[in-house]
């Protein structure tokens, strides 16, 4: 294996396969994260311990589909049939996302008190959120970082861990799987790999961007690629394949003919 010191290095073994480690893509915490983490905290801190879902803290919030309602009996989460990860946006497909907003409302209007309470908390885009119809990417990424969709209140070792400690939610399936219920239908989100397992890969930007970048999300472990991400993300850094790497042409294959 080979590797240097630099932001982006290359790292490969003896059967033909490489991968470019590359600095995280900048991302800065948006405001409607900001507010939904906040609001998730106070709920979290009004709630007996009986009634937290995940367990106690202290919480790392993953999105992955916080449904937050108020009952007769105060607070409690519910998960939507899909959650949207921060990084599987870029290939989410409007209608769909718009789906999980309208799913989302159908709850919330069972629950006549949630509203009230979650303005009560100071989260005053909830309304707003839930009502206007996603249209496109900007829609997207705002209800993707709302508190309906991005608080999932889990510990680290439940988000990020790795057996035979901890199964992570960022380590093992769902979170890519669930993708496959809002990405765009001409993208490809599972390939496979050159020792014939199968992988996950997202893009790295917006569609119409013309960045054919992509990142890869998932690979099972103890393969080479499963490692290359296992060390990337203990270097906050991401796996990144550039556009004529064998799988982002896998991915964009149903796009590009």
């Amino acid at each position: 294996m080979t590797s240097s010191s630099t932001g982006t290095h290359v790292e490969s073994e003896d059967h033909p396969w490489s991968v470019y480690i590359a600095d995280h893509p900048q991302r800065t915490e948006s405001h409607w994260f900001t507010e939904a983490k906040r609001t998730a905290h106070k709920i979290l801190a009004d709630s007996g311990q009986d009634r937290l879902p995940y367990g106690p803290g202290p919480w790392e919030m993953h999105h992955g589909g916080s449904l937050w309602v108020r009952s007769a009996n105060g607070w409690q989460m519910y998960l939507a049939r899909a959650g949207i990860e921060w990084s599987t946006q870029f290939c989410a497909d409007p209608v769909k996302v718009d789906r999980l907003r309208r799913d989302a409302l159908t709850l919330v209007t069972a629950f006549p008190n949630t509203l009230p309470a979650l303005a009560d908390l100071g989260y005053d885009e909830a309304e707003q959120i839930l009502n206007e119809e996603i249209k496109d990417a900007d829609g997207i990424a705002r209800y993707t970082d709302s508190l309906f969709n991005s608080c999932v209140p889990l510990t680290k070792s439940d988000h990020q861990g790795i057996l035979p400690k901890a199964a992570g939610e960022h380590h093992y399936p769902w979170p890519v799987k669930s993708a496959d219920f809002f990405r765009r239908d001409d993208f490809q989100l599972w390939v496979t790999l050159p020792d014939g397992t199968h992988g996950a890969v997202t893009p790295l930007a917006p569609r119409g961007s013309g960045d054919g970048r992509v990142r890869l999300v998932y690979a099972r472990h103890g393969t080479s690629q499963g490692d290359a991400i296992a060390t990337a993300q203990r270097e906050h850094k991401a796996v990144i394949l550039p556009p004529d790497h064998p799988l982002a042409r896998q991915a964009y294959a149903r796009q590009t003919g």
